[in-house]
Parts: C-alpha cells; sequence; structure tokens
C-alpha cells in the first residue's frame, strides 16, 4: 500500500511539474511570439527557430541573464559590442554578457548577430520553412557547444507547433507587410545612456502587456529610421510600390530590407532576384536601390545615356533597366570601367566606334 502511495505521490509530481514547463512555454510564446514573427519578416530568421533559441537559452525567460540583462540568446559580448556589460560562468567562469534595454532590443540583436557573422551565411540559403536544416546548422557554425542542441531546439518546435509562426510571417509577407515594419537593427546602448551599467538595465517580466510595448516600441523606432533614411536619400521613386522602367517591373528598397523576405513578398526565390539585379550573394541591402522583380531588357527605351557625375556601369544599368552584359556589349567596356560625366553611353545598339570597328575587323 506504501509502494503504491509513493507511486501516486511521484506521478504526480511528474505531472505537475511537466503542466508547469508547458505553462511556462506556453506563457513565454504568447509573450514573444510577435517579436519573432516580426524579425523573419525583418532579417529571414525563422520565428519558430527564434522562439525556441529563446525558450532554451533564457529558460522560458526565467533565467538570471534574461530577467536583469534582457540577454534572452545568451548571446556574449564580442569584440565589437560597446554596450552595458555583465558577466556569468558559462563554458568558462566569468564569461562577459550582453545587456539589453528591452527583450525587443535582444531579438533584433540576436537576428543581425546571425545574420552579420560569416559562420551562418549558409542559414539563409536555406527554405525560411526548414526548420531541421536551420537547428543542425546553428550546431554546425557553433551557435552552442551542447551535443543534443538541434534535438531540443526541434522538440521544441514540434511540441509547441512553433513552426506555425514562420507561416504567420510569410503570409504577411505576401500580403505585402513591408520589411522595415517589423523590426529595426539594434544599435549598442551606451554605457553613458545606463548609468551604472547592468543595475540600471530594464527587467523583463513575463506578460504579454511588455511585448505589445516593445513591439509597439520597435515599430516606432523603425518608423523613424525610415522617414530619417529617406530624407537623407531622396528618390524620385515611389516607395514601397511596384512601377516600371523600361517595360520591367522594378521597386524602390530602402537599406536595411532583407532580399530573402523581399523575395518571398514577390514570390519569387531568392536566387532569380539576386540574378535580374545582377548582384553577388547578399540578403540585406546595405542601401536604398532599385529591384528588379523581372529580367532587364537587352535594349534601353531611348537611345542614349549621358553619364551623370559618380555613375557607375551598374547604376546606369538599373536606371535604364538595361542589363550589363548589353551596356558592356555596346559600349565596349568592361563591368568595373569608370566612367566621365558627360560620357555617352549608347543603349539599343553598338556605338558608332564599336561597330566601325567590328566592322573592320570582318
Amino acid at each position: 500500500m506504501m509502494k503504491k502511495l509513493i507511486l501516486l505521490v511521484c506521478l504526480g509530481l511528474c505531472f505537475n511539474a511537466a503542466m508547469s514547463q508547458s505553462e511556462r512555454a506556453t506563457t513565454y510564446i504568447n509573450t514573444y511570439k510577435e517579436l519573432a514573427i516580426a524579425e523573419m519578416i525583418r532579417s529571414g530568421v525563422p520565428a519558430s527557430i527564434t522562439l525556441a533559441q529563446g525558450i532554451l537559452e533564457s529558460d522560458y525567460g526565467e533565467s538570471e541573464l534574461a530577467q536583469k540583462s534582457n540577454n534572452h540568446f545568451g548571446i556574449k559580448c564580442k569584440t565589437e559590442w560597446t554596450g552595458p556589460k555583465t558577466y556569468h560562468d558559462d563554458d568558462e567562469r566569468g564569461e562577459c554578457f550582453r545587456v539589453y534595454a528591452s527583450a525587443a532590443a535582444s531579438y533584433r540583436d540576436h537576428s543581425d548577430f546571425l545574420k552579420n557573422r560569416p559562420y551562418y551565411t549558409d542559414l539563409f540559403k536555406l527554405d525560411p520553412t526548414d526548420d531541421e536544416g536551420w537547428a543542425y546548422g546553428l550546431k554546425k557554425a557553433g551557435y552552442a557547444t551542447e551535443r543534443d542542441y538541434p534535438q531540443r531546439l526541434l522538440k521544441l518546435i514540434n511540441d509547441y507547433d512553433l513552426h506555425k509562426y514562420n507561416l504567420v510571417a510569410l503570409d504577411r509577407i505576401k500580403n505585402g507587410m513591408p520589411a522595415s515594419n517589423a523590426t529595426a537593427p539594434v544599435k549598442a546602448i551606451s554605457e553613458d545612456a545606463v548609468p551604472g551599467s547592468i543595475n540600471l538595465a530594464t527587467t523583463t517580466t513575463a506578460t504579454e502587456e511588455k511585448a505589445e510595448e516593445e513591439h509597439a516600441e520597435a515599430e516606432s523606432v523603425t518608423h523613424a529610421t525610415t522617414v530619417t533614411s529617406k530624407k537623407a536619400r531622396p528618390s524620385n521613386y515611389p516607395a514601397g510600390t511596384i512601377f516600371t522602367i523600361n517595360h520591367t517591373k522594378v521597386i524602390y528598397a530602402a537599406e536595411g530590407t532583407s532580399l530573402l523576405a523581399l523575395a518571398g513578398q514577390y514570390d519569387i526565390s531568392l536566387g532569380k532576384l539576386l540574378d535580374f539585379n545582377e548582384l553577388n550573394e547578399m540578403d540585406i541591402l546595405d542601401t536604398d536601390r532599385l529591384l528588379f522583380l523581372e529580367r532587364k531588357m537587352k535594349r534601353g527605351a531611348t537611345d542614349i545615356h549621358i553619364v551623370a557625375e559618380n555613375e557607375s556601369l551598374y547604376d546606369i544599368a538599373q536606371k535604364e533597366g538595361v542589363r550589363m552584359e548589353s551596356l558592356m556589349e555596346y559600349n565596349n567596356l568592361k563591368k568595373d570601367a569608370r566612367l566621365s560625366a558627360g560620357q555617352k553611353l549608347y543603349l539599343r545598339a553598338a556605338s558608332p566606334v564599336v561597330a566601325k570597328s567590328s566592322k573592320a575587323s570582318k
């Protein structure tokens, strides 16, 4: 009888522990799912992976690092970090970790950390719904030292159906939610901005109200950044809408836009988007630029383009909606040719000099 009683008590304790863990996970997911979705739209990091890593690295948002430093992903200082720091024992004693002003800032920095480090480049070639590829890729790239790290991430994703948030993000992209409405890239918090460093860091509490405030703050910062960017780089092109140059569909995309997200929004592959715009492998735009959604024409709409100050051959190819190879052929130029202001470039046929030379060679 006593053995049965002990067994029942043990089973009850195990059941309560499992329920408690499930409740903690559900609370964390409901609190931060919008941040994860927004970051997928902005950066291309799957929302499922972000949430699973957040749960695992922050112990459901209850770790000391998450509670006192708003660091949900265990990101260490590294040499480039200039913001507040805190020290914890991890793989070694007294390791340096980043301190953030909010959980939203931690989520943004997590995405940027993955986007900006060469070890993780291959991850962004995967399908954004490939949870298994991302989980094993993170381990291979050295994000974590635990041997079972991929399996633990995938268990969380499967147990709590986290993959559905990837579909939410992709649906929002398809329905026209621009990446710029997600979250802005995080900037390091200066020591001056947080007197006393860690002691004044905002404490994260697992409530939906807190997450909504942080998400609204992130959108507000992004909106301000976008407006400033537009003022700094005035353009005659309509923003956020499709128009045509030389009978070819094109958009004008802002600096910081994810090409992966953009490709998803317009239902084309990232490879094709890069090919249409004659770009090398990249994702986050380093400057505002025209992006064609179809292959450009071989011939221009006009016969001649007069080169402006500091214009490159690539700039002209984009402005005129003409393929680079055609411009190079018509004008007998190399890809990296230096152009002079006032120089004539032929857009529809070989220049007289090139044509004459071609005839002479025959």
